[in-house]
């Protein structure tokens, strides 16, 4: 690498920085990655432990609409890199992938250590740079946000770095613990930078049970099951799935697909009421016909069990949310296993989601990525105002989003403008 060479410092070791240095890595630039954390990757390794989902094998339609409002500006990075185009990144690095039985694509060993490892022998094969402590402290007060002067605290103390471009791959909120602790946020809204609030999304919901249904249930996964609501549009949206019932309410996988349109809703009227099928491949017909009939001495809890199977942590979400003017009019029993409503009063903390929503504003930013007020600084990521489901679109868009600001920070410096930010 030439003494001369360009520089572009990386700020932020997930995986759209890592990304976002990959691609820089195969131009005539130095690369440099800064983290706060003793280790890259933190987020990315813990979102692995129970099988690291890479991306989805949907095709591209229905794949771009779980962007929602934000598929226009998510469709212009995955241009670059889409779902193919991630596992053949992954296969590239030695890590084959598979499709399981949802759709969605894993690495055939389930693990996001072995992928990291690669990925990391080869950013430094490249010459990409790591500095790990390193947390960067923002721009003065007063001062015109600029990749020319960086400013870090790190174990040794206090240190600056001059880069010719910066990609901000700062994260979101949640699990602060891992390094996304959203501190960003106040330094960019202190020099004009529009910043839409942070909000939990892929979140669990809480609920007022009873003491008698949390103390049997709390823990207990709910199987088999469809979930519906509306959205303030007044679409319903329904997906099938499982939960799990938690001390405070409901988390789980069938809950995060819903929890986009469930938080708005909480946040215009107060609560949301989320439609559970506790017997989704049941005809209704069927369901109506087996509640309604004759059932003798036995009680409810036992006809219910004998001719529905309807027991356990099933049997007490019935319970719990049917009132008791339900459970003596056997038809309208049968109405509400079909479409027992639970409400939900309010998303869980965004320290507890698995990503969220809220970041950087798209009006903001240049269509390559980069803040308008400030040449030379571009974002990347979940630190960007937009959100997406679990399944692997969230990761599928991160990575592309560093793909997308590379390439804008390829454009910035071909345009010969760095040196026009450093005179400044």
């Amino acid at each position: 690498m030439s003494p001369a060479a360009q520089r572009v410092a990386i700020i932020g070791g997930g995986p759209a920085g890592l990304m976002a240095a990959e691609s820089l890595s195969g131009h005539a630039v130095q690369v440099d990655v800064f983290d706060a954390m003793p280790s890259v990757g933190r987020k990315f390794l813990m979102a692995g432990r129970g099988g690291l989902n890479l991306t989805h094998s949907e095709p591209a339609g229905p794949f771009l609409a779980r962007y929602g409002a934000r598929a226009p500006q998510v469709a212009t990075w995955l241009e670059a890199l889409d779902a193919a185009g991630l596992r053949e990144w992954a296969h590239g690095l030695g890590i084959q992938t598979f499709v399981g039985s949802s759709g969605r694509v894993f690495p055939e060993e389930m693990k996001a250590a072995p992928l990291l490892r690669a990925w990391l022998a080869r950013l430094r094969a490249r010459g990409v740079r790591l500095h790990m402590r390193h947390r960067w402290l923002g721009w003065p007060a007063g001062s015109r946000p600029r990749a020319a002067a960086l400013r870090f605290d790190t174990p040794e103390g206090g240190q600056t770095y001059a880069a010719d471009a910066v990609v901000l791959a700062l994260g979101g909120g949640s699990w602060a613990r891992l390094g996304s602790d959203g501190a960003w946020m106040a330094g960019l809204r202190a020099h004009g930078i529009e910043v839409a609030p942070l909000r939990p999304a892929n979140c669990g919901f809480d609920v007022a049970w009873s003491d008698h249904f949390r103390e049997r249930n709390a823990g207990l996964p709910v199987k088999s099951v469809a979930m519906a609501c509306e959205t303030a549009a007044g679409e319903r949206l329904a997906r099938q799935g499982e939960f799990v019932i938690s001390e405070t309410g409901i988390e789980g996988s069938l809950v995060y697909a819903l929890s986009a349109p469930l938080r708005d809703r909480i946040e215009a009227a107060g609560e949301a009421t989320a439609m559970l099928d506790l017997l989704p491949d049941w005809p209704r017909e069927k369901v109506l016909a087996a509640v309604t009939h004759p059932r003798g001495a036995r009680s409810m809890s036992s006809h219910l069990q004998s001719r529905l199977g309807l027991k356990g942590v099933k049997a007490g979400l019935l319970r719990e949310c049917a009132t008791a003017e339900d459970f003596r009019d056997p038809a309208r029993l049968g109405l509400r296993i079909k479409a027992l409503p639970l409400t939900l009063t309010r998303p869980r903390p965004v320290d507890e989601a698995i990503s969220t929503a809220g970041g950087v504003s798209f009006d903001a930013l240049t269509p390559g990525l980069m803040l308008r007020s400030a040449p030379g600084v571009f974002c990347a990521g979940e630190m960007l105002d937009w959100e997406a489901p679990t399944g692997g679109y969230l990761l599928t868009a991160c990575m592309a989003s560093g793909v997308a600001a590379a390439s804008g920070v390829t454009d910035f410096l071909a345009a010969g403008r760095p040196g026009q930010e450093l005179d400044g």
